[in-house]
C-alpha cells in the first residue's frame, strides 16, 4: 500500500476514532504522523513537525486565556445579567434576547462552547419561569452563540482563518463569520417560529416579569477594566489590523499583573484539550499533504460532484462528520485544506465557496445534543423540563441541519 492511502487510513481512524471514543483525537493524530512520517516515509521527527502551527497555537492560548479571564472573574456573567434585564415583562422577547447575547459573547471572542456554558444556565432557568418551551430557547440562545463562532476573535474563527490563510485564501474571514452568522440567524429565527415561538409575543407581560433576573452583581474596577480590555482586543484588530494573538496576550498579560483574576484559576479554565486536538490534527494533515494523501481525498469528493453540485455536496458530507466530531479539532483542519483542489479539478472554479460551505454547514450542526454545545443547553435544563425530551429533540435538530445546511449552501454559494 502506497503513503499516500497510508496516511489517508490514519486521518480516517483519527476522525472515526473522534466520534466514537473519547480520546482527544489531537494526541492520536500526533502519534500517527509521527509513526507514518517516521516509520514508514523516512522522514525525521523534525520534519513531521514542521506541520505544526506554532502561529495557531500562540493565537488559540492568547485568546481563550483572555476570555478565561473574563469568565473567571465574573465580567461575562455580569454583562449578561444587564442585557437579560433589558427584556422585562417581554416572554417572546426573552429568546431573541438570548440570541443576541449568545452571538455578541461568542463573536467578541468567547466562541460558541464558553458562551453557551455561560448561557445555557440562566436561558434554561429563565425559559421555566416564563413558560417558554424549553426547545425554543435552546435553538435561539445555542444558534446565536454558533452564529458568532467563526469571528475572527473567537477560537473557532481563528483555526477557520488560519487554515484558509494558509490555503491561499485569507483575508474574507469578514465573509467567512458573517455567510455562517446569517445561517444561524436563518435557522434559529426560521425554528422558532416553525415551532410556535411566534405564540409567545401573544403572552401577557406579567407572566414574564417572573423571567426578570431578580439580583444583578455589581460591576467592580475589575470587570470595568477586563471590558475595557476587551474593547481594546477588538478595536486593535479591526481598526489597525494588529495581530489578534498578540494583542490578545498583551490584554491578558495586564489584567493578570492588574490582579483582576486568580490567573492559576484561569489557565485552567482554558480548553487545553480543544487546543491540543486542532494543533495535533493539523500536523496529520501536514503529513497527508507531503505523501499526497490529500490528494486521493480530493479526487474521491471530487468524482461524486459536478461545478453545479459541489457545495451541497461537501456540505452535506462535512456537517454529517461534525454532527460526531468536533468542528474546529477536526473537522475545519481535515476538510479546508481540500477546497483548493477540489476547486481545480472541477474546472478551475472558484475554491472560496466551497471553503465557505464547509465552514457554514459544520458549524450549523453543531447545537446537536451530541455537540458540547447542545449537551450544554441539555444540562442547563436538568431540573425545569424534560431532559431526555430535550435530548431527543435536539439530536433530530443537529441532524435535520445536515440537510438544511447543504440546501443553504446551495442558495448561498452554488
Amino acid at each position: 500500500m502506497s503513503l499516500a492511502w497510508i496516511s489517508v487510513a490514519a486521518l480516517v481512524l483519527a476522525v472515526t476514532l473522534s466520534c466514537t471514543t473519547t480520546i482527544n483525537v489531537g494526541v492520536l493524530s500526533l502519534a500517527l504522523a509521527l509513526i507514518v512520517g517516521v516509520g514508514l516515509a523516512g522522514m525525521s521527527p523534525g520534519e513531521v513537525l514542521e506541520g505544526f502551527p506554532v502561529d495557531l497555537l500562540i493565537t488559540l492560548v492568547s485568546v481563550t486565556l483572555l476570555f478565561a479571564i473574563a469568565e473567571v472573574n465574573g465580567t461575562l456573567a455580569r454583562l449578561t445579567e444587564r442585557a437579560v434585564r433589558l427584556c422585562r415583562g417581554h416572554a417572546g422577547v426573552l429568546p431573541i434576547m438570548f440570541f443576541m447575547i449568545g452571538f455578541a459573547l461568542a463573536t467578541i471572542g468567547a466562541g460558541a462552547t464558553p458562551a453557551s456554558a455561560l448561557l445555557a444556565p440562566p436561558a434554561m432557568a429563565v425559559a421555566a419561569r416564563a413558560g417558554i418551551p424549553p426547545f425554543l430557547m435552546a435553538i435561539m440562545a445555542g444558534n446565536g452563540a454558533l452564529a458568532g463562532t467563526l469571528s475572527p476573535f473567537a477560537p473557532t474563527g481563528v483555526v477557520s482563518q488560519g487554515v484558509m490563510e494558509d490555503i491561499g485564501l485569507g483575508g474574507v474571514e469578514w465573509w467567512t463569520f458573517a455567510y455562517n452568522a446569517a445561517a444561524h440567524a436563518l435557522v434559529g429565527f426560521g425554528g422558532f417560529l416553525l415551532f410556535g415561538g411566534w405564540k409567545l409575543f401573544r403572552r401577557s407581560a406579567a407572566r414574564a416579569d417572573a423571567a426578570d433576573v431578580e439580583t444583578v452583581e455589581p460591576m467592580d474596577w475589575r470587570h470595568w477594566l477586563t471590558a475595557l480590555g476587551i474593547v481594546a482586543l477588538i478595536s486593535g484588530v479591526t481598526y489597525y489590523e494588529l495581530n489578534v494573538g498578540m494583542v490578545a496576550v498583551i490584554v491578558a498579560t495586564v489584567l493578570v499583573l492588574a490582579r483582576t483574576v486568580d490567573e492559576a484559576k484561569a489557565i485552567a479554565k482554558m480548553p487545553w484539550g480543544v487546543i491540543l486536538m486542532v494543533t495535533g490534527v493539523t500536523v496529520l494533515i501536514a503529513l497527508l499533504q507531503e505523501t499526497e494523501g490529500m490528494a486521493l481525498i480530493t479526487a474521491g469528493i471530487a468524482s461524486l460532484s459536478t461545478p453545479a453540485t459541489i457545495e451541497p455536496i461537501v456540505g452535506f458530507g462535512v456537517g454529517l462528520v461534525s454532527v460526531y466530531s468536533s468542528t474546529s479539532g477536526v473537522v475545519l483542519p481535515a476538510f479546508l485544506p481540500m477546497a483548493p483542489e477540489l476547486a481545480r479539478q472541477l474546472g478551475g472554479l472558484d475554491p472560496l465557496p466551497i471553503a465557505w460551505s464547509m465552514n457554514v454547514a459544520a458549524s450549523l450542526v453543531d447545537l446537536s445534543s451530541l455537540s458540547t454545545a447542545g449537551a450544554l443547553f441539555i444540562a442547563g435544563a436538568a431540573g425545569f423540563a424534560d431532559t431526555r425530551k430535550l435530548f431527543n429533540q435536539l439530536l433530530a435538530w443537529g441532524m435535520s441541519m445536515t440537510l438544511v445546511g447543504a440546501v443553504l449552501c446551495y442558495i448561498l454559494f452554488g
